[in-house]
């Protein structure tokens, strides 16, 4: 059975049992505080969970995309060196809000795993809860009673409340959960030793492959338990593992979810790939597949590799990849880039979006790849410069500071340094440099450590968003909980009528005021959680349950709005110069600017951006009239002819903005009239990554500003130079500095030749060649002169030179023509180079270098005397 019939048999076996079916919700998550990525199969399900919405249906069956690599759920670390672990993988999963229970789920995942997929039932073991006294929970005898009826009473295992009772984080909905087990070893080994005693103890062949959690409790911030209001179940079965189980396979890496990639990293590396556990070959192809598909499936949703947030969490899983890759395979040039149409083949025709985005996947991880062997060229030279370093100190530790300095600054891994550093007969501080990683994880950890406490409910009320039309508004506090940070102590309030725009959708969070007659409180920031608008404000009311009057920072919330239109506008503008293949990546919305990213592989012409500038302005003069769609099924929307954001989860229903023929489904607040944008101006255009390119612009208030800024210095130009003709008078400043200009070049040439003469009779004798080694502050351009009349008129010569020029170091080497065949410039440019923090190159007989560290012209100098 192959693993698209794998898949598609539990959609069907679920269909069946008038399940609904919903497609994966992207792997990445943009408007959820609280995650990055989905990490479960619930995520997506999240709200239904909490009450904040209504399910599509009571029974809903999927296979979600999933990603751990942080937080609680985290499993880069053992990608690569078991068969099982992987950074993303799909959870198959089947979902009752409020309908079915235990007897129920138990008995669907039964029929489907022995009968459907055909599991031999003495392969199968399950466990349950089996209480915690210290949370007054008593043992699961409901899903005991009801496994008995199905397997045999010794294959059901007491499991702890560390294995058996699942939770979403530090707070939220729980439960206990019921696991299933299955044994995949051969006869001999299952009469040696019974699974029974396998079971949790991290067998790679006794694999949980099912786990149906029972959701009835609600875990506050303060520990406690509540009961929810209605039970429901989640469950969650690894694809992957099932397939291992289903194809008789001993690792997920031998299953047809992993062979196809294998095969091309076999193809490109000219390495095999045996399965061995502990080889470092095959630990580096698993980690290679793994992380291609991780990252593929991220870029595909709209997450770029990037230096923050989620976007550092897809490069670290990159460059892992990379890493491993070029230690263990030997693959010194970009090669990860070509597996992506392998898996578009395997998985495209099921996740549509690794087809629709498989030019800009490839692209971005080629472009990330170029990048990140330049970093470990780099740092193998800062490398070898420490091993000097520590050589020539007659130590054997290389310096921690600097060990950690490659990996935290420079991006080079430090597995990488430990491997070069024993081939030299050094090592490095192993338990140094733990500490100074835990020291930086823990002072990140403290910048963004918070205290959350449970919520405090007052009067029930209804919770509306009110900020579409009003920028004011009466409203109670419905709820209130307390935060403790790193800047003190705050509050977070939900309102009945809320007039703050929750941060979303690329726009910033509103701020303001919520007062009464007796106190004021400043809005800090708004933002939306598990479906609930919050606000930030700094103190907590002497009475809670009065009446207040919210108030949006109008100023700042208008010119965020027409920044928001105008990106609209700006986007079907692209659309119509560039081509239909620009869709916007990603963007960020406030008071001040706008960003707008978008995928487009060429740099815009001045010509270009022009036109795309005149375009939205002329929109915005047309005076168009915002139509809004306020709850519009999407299918109809789209129908209409609304745009939908690629990587973005919509619902059922959703909302869409017209300006004329630009259409768009977003959540966003807007201009009712384009007029009120005023005028656009496009600052800035260049490369955000690989096939994505970024605007930056200005609108309203800041465009005005913008020109007059421009005014005031053409103004003060004109007074300068004292002509109102400022274009002539810096043409006529520019043919002086010409004039000029060739004047101070013919003096240089007239000292070089002054310093010829000098030279020429500065070489040592060095057995049968001569050498001159000199410092200088004659620039670049004179330096090469000198050397090259000196490499014809002096033979049998080595000259190097060592220039401060500027306050810059720079090398030069010339080796006369006679010595071309037993000196190489380049050689000697390569090691003189690494004393300056540089690098260059050339040919036999010439070759310089640039570098960074002035000081280090010294140990050159004394370097060159002895090469």
């Amino acid at each position: 059975m192959t693993s698209q019939e794998i898949r598609q048999k539990f959609l069907d076996y679920f269909k069946s049992k008038d399940h609904l079916i919903v497609p994966s919700a992207p792997i990445v998550l943009k408007d959820d505080p609280t995650l990055m990525f989905s990490n479960s199969g619930m995520t997506q399900f999240k709200d239904y969970f909490l009450g904040y919405k209504e399910p599509k249906a009571p029974r809903i069956a999927d296979t979600q995309k999933c990603l751990r690599v942080s937080g609680k759920h985290n499993d880069l670390d053992d990608v690569g060196r078991d068969t099982y672990h992987h950074t993303m993988f799909e959870m198959l999963g089947n979902w009752s809000f409020g309908n079915y229970f235990k007897k129920d789920a138990i008995a669907f995942a039964w029929e489907l795993l022995t009968e459907v997929y055909g599991i031999p039932k003495e392969n199968l073991y399950v466990t349950i809860f089996e209480g915690d006294a210290s949370e007054n929970l008593e043992r699961d005898q409901d899903a005991y009673d009801f496994w008995k009826s199905h397997i045999s009473e010794d294959r059901i295992i007491n499991g702890n409340k560390k294995d058996n009772f699942w939770e979403m984080g530090e707070s939220g909905p729980c439960g206990p959960c019921s696991e299933i087990h299955v044994d995949l070893r051969s006869e001999e080994e299952k009469a040696s030793v019974s699974g029974l005693e396998l079971v949790n103890n991290d067998h790679p062949q006794v694999v949980e492959v099912w786990n149906l959690v029972f959701m009835e409790f609600n875990r506050k911030a303060d520990k406690s338990l509540e009961k929810l209001p209605a039970q429901h179940v989640d469950t969650g079965m690894g694809f992957e593992r099932l397939c291992m189980a289903l194809q008789g396979k001993s690792s997920n890496y031998d299953t047809d979810v992993f062979t196809p990639l294998i095969a091309k990293v076999e193809e490109l590396s000219g390495k095999k790939y045996t399965g061995i556990l502990e080889d470092e070959k095959d630990i580096a192809i698993r980690v290679v597949v793994d992380h291609i598909r991780a990252v593929s499936f991220a870029i595909a949703d709209g997450q770029l590799p990037s230096n923050g947030g989620a976007g550092y969490v897809i490069r670290r899983i990159l460059r892992r990849g990379i890493s491993y890759s070029y230690r263990f395979l030997d693959m010194k040039e970009p090669f990860l880039f070509q597996l992506v149409a392998v898996l578009q083949e395997q998985m495209g025709p099921f996740f549509p979006e690794l087809e629709k985005q498989g030019t800009l996947v490839t692209e971005v991880i080629k472009s990330e790849e170029e990048s990140f062997l330049k970093t470990i060229e780099n740092g193998l030279i800062r490398v070898e410069r420490l091993i000097q370093q520590t050589i020539a100190n007659n130590q054997k530790v290389l310096p921690t500071d600097e060990v950690f300095e490659l990996f935290d600054t420079y991006g080079f891994p430090d597995d990488l340094t430990r491997i070069i550093a024993e081939e030299k007969g050094l090592t490095i501080d192993e338990e140094g440099f733990k500490a100074k990683k835990k020291e930086q994880q823990e002072r990140s950890k403290a910048d963004s450590a918070q205290k959350v406490y449970d919520w405090v409910t007052l009067e029930e009320r209804d919770e509306n968003f009110v900020g579409y039309d009003k920028f004011e508004s009466e409203t109670y506090i419905t709820r209130y909980r307390k935060i403790e940070n790193k800047d003190g102590e705050f509050y977070q309030v939900v309102l009945s009528e809320s007039p703050f725009y929750p941060q979303g959708g690329g726009q910033v969070g509103d701020k303001g005021v919520l007062e009464n007659a007796t106190e004021s409180f400043e809005v800090l920031q708004t933002e939306k959680e598990n479906g609930l608008i919050i606000s930030l404000i700094n103190g907590l009311p002497k009475d809670a349950g009065a009446l207040f009057y919210a108030k949006v920072n109008a100023g700042e919330r208008k010119n965020s709005q027409a920044n928001h239109s105008v990106t609209h506008l700006l986007h079907e503008a692209l659309r119509e110069v560039l081509g239909t293949h620009v869709e916007q990546k990603g963007s960020f919305v406030g008071p001040d600017y706008l960003r707008f990213d978008f995928s487009h592989f060429n740099k815009m012409t001045e010509e270009e951006l022009e036109l795309v500038e005149n375009k939205v302005n002329a929109k915005i003069k047309e005076s168009i009239a915002l139509q809004e769609f306020r709850n519009i099924p999407i299918q109809e929307a789209l129908d209409k002819g609304a745009m939908a954001l690629f990587g973005e989860k919509y619902g059922d229903s959703v909302r869409m903005i017209q300006f004329g023929s630009s259409k768009e489904l977003c959540g966003g607040t807007h201009v009712k009239n384009t007029i009120e944008i005023g005028h656009f101006k496009i600052v800035s255009e260049n490369s955000a990554a690989a096939g994505i390119r970024r605007i930056e612009a200005i609108s309203g208030d800041k465009a005005e500003e913008y020109f007059k800024n421009l005014e005031k210095q053409i103004t003060e130009l004109s007074q300068l130079l004292k002509s109102k003709d400022v274009v002539r008078s810096i043409e006529k400043l520019m043919e002086e500095n010409a004039s000029l200009k060739s004047e101070i070049d013919a003096l240089k040439k007239e000292k070089a030749k002054g310093e010829i003469g000098e030279w020429k009779g500065a070489y040592e004798q060095k057995g049968d060649k001569l050498l001159l080694v000199k410092r200088t502050s004659l620039d670049a351009g004179s330096v090469k002169d000198i050397v090259f009349q000196l490499k014809k008129e002096i033979p049998t010569s080595i000259t190097v030179i060592l220039s401060d020029a500027d306050g810059k170091p720079m090398i030069t080497v010339g080796v006369s023509d006679d010595l071309a065949g037993i000196y190489q410039a380049g050689a000697l440019i390569k090691e003189l180079a690494k004393e300056i923090q540089g690098g260059g190159g050339g040919n036999p007989g010439f070759a310089t270098a640039g570098g960074k560290n002035l000081d280090g012209l010294e140990n050159a100098y004394q370097k060159a005397l002895n090469l």
